[in-house]
């Protein structure tokens, strides 16, 4: 791709998400949607054969069906208030096609069967923007009109999320499709937190992009889509291998790793506010997730790694080779 036109790109995708964030007018919201839509199918499509064609297609219709709902939505809303603004959602039945247009977007449950296969086709950078860039803008809206929506309606959808988000990626062994099944798990605990504390939801969020960046630059590094290639890189690139396994296994929420943090703290707060049954039941999904990495991490690091015999010089030589661009991350881990 030229690089201005991918400069150019990147800018019309940075607009649409800002002036979805900063803006408080339905008709803006919509249109840095559109924009954000728009400028995302090129970079989806950046290799150009039937795989990302498909994938491009899918979430051009899947993104394109919830802009209609949003609009209509909003017509309805507009019909009924004699306003444009984003606070004064007070139709009933607009609020929850808001909720179903901007959970299409964000790809919870039970509007995620795009999200693996979209994922699954585009290229390992298009992937890392899609499930990172491309969820702020319809969260930074569900942030916004929160205490307007159906309560029990975004919790069901939580629940139904971060179950899929676990049995979804039990036996997959694609590390793309895995990933998009974590994030449709991390967006069940974002919604689900979503009535209780915002704020909190915010901090998940942070976790949640900082770990994916971590972990799809990793897998770029060692060029790395499924298990067995990452269980080959251990003769590679040990180290590498090291922090993305490590990395997968602070997403599934083992303590004491980062990831547990912001899960404790959403449990914590459901509890205090006496939501004992739904975040017991969270608690034990989040397991499914557990389990899923574990097992990566077993496969991956216990079926070939190298032997005694291979020379302790060698890995000293690797991990030297490795250590000025790893710095960083060891880093971030350790916060």
């Amino acid at each position: 791709m030229n690089p201005l036109i991918f400069l150019l790109i990147l800018l019309t995708m940075f607009l649409g998400t800002m002036l979805v964030m900063m803006s408080s007018h339905w008709f803006l919201v919509w249109t840095g949607f559109e924009m954000n839509m728009l400028a995302i199918i090129p970079l989806l499509t950046k290799t150009h054969n039937p795989r990302t064609t498909e994938a491009a297609t899918k979430y051009f219709l899947t993104q394109a069906t919830a802009s209609m709902l949003l609009i209509l939505a909003t017509t309805i809303n507009l019909l009924y208030t004699g306003n444009w603004s984003i606070m004064k959602l007070n139709n009933p039945m607009a609020s929850a096609m808001m909720t179903m247009a901007l959970t299409m977007k964000l790809g919870l449950s039970p509007f995620h069967f795009w999200v693996p296969e979209v994922t699954q086709g585009i290229p390992l950078s298009s992937g890392l923007i899609l499930l990172t860039w491309q969820k702020l803008a319809p969260l930074s809206i569900l942030y916004m009109i929160s205490p307007l929506m159906d309560s029990y309606l975004l919790m069901i959808m939580a629940l139904l999320s971060i179950a899929v988000g676990g049995w979804g990626g039990l036996n997959q062994t694609q590390m793309r499709k895995i990933m998009a099944y974590s994030s449709i798990g991390h967006m069940g605990w974002m919604i689900a937190i979503l009535a209780y504390n915002p704020t909190m939801m915010l901090l998940n969020l942070y976790m949640y992009i900082l770990m994916t960046i971590t972990i799809f630059s990793l897998l770029m590094v060692n060029m790395t889509t499924t298990m067995t290639s990452l269980s080959y890189s251990w003769n590679k690139l040990p180290l590498t291998s090291m922090i993305i396994l490590i990395m997968m296994l602070s997403m599934g929420g083992l303590p004491p790793l980062t990831g547990f943090m912001p899960k404790w703290l959403i449990i914590q707060e459901m509890m205090k506010n006496s939501n004992i049954i739904m975040s017991t039941i969270m608690t034990l999904l989040a397991l499914l997730n557990l389990y899923f990495y574990t097992r990566i991490t077993y496969v991956t690091s216990l079926t070939t790694l190298p032997t005694m015999n291979n020379t302790k010089m060698i890995w000293q030589f690797k991990f030297s080779k490795q250590m000025p661009y790893m710095a960083p991350i060891i880093i971030i881990m350790t916060l």
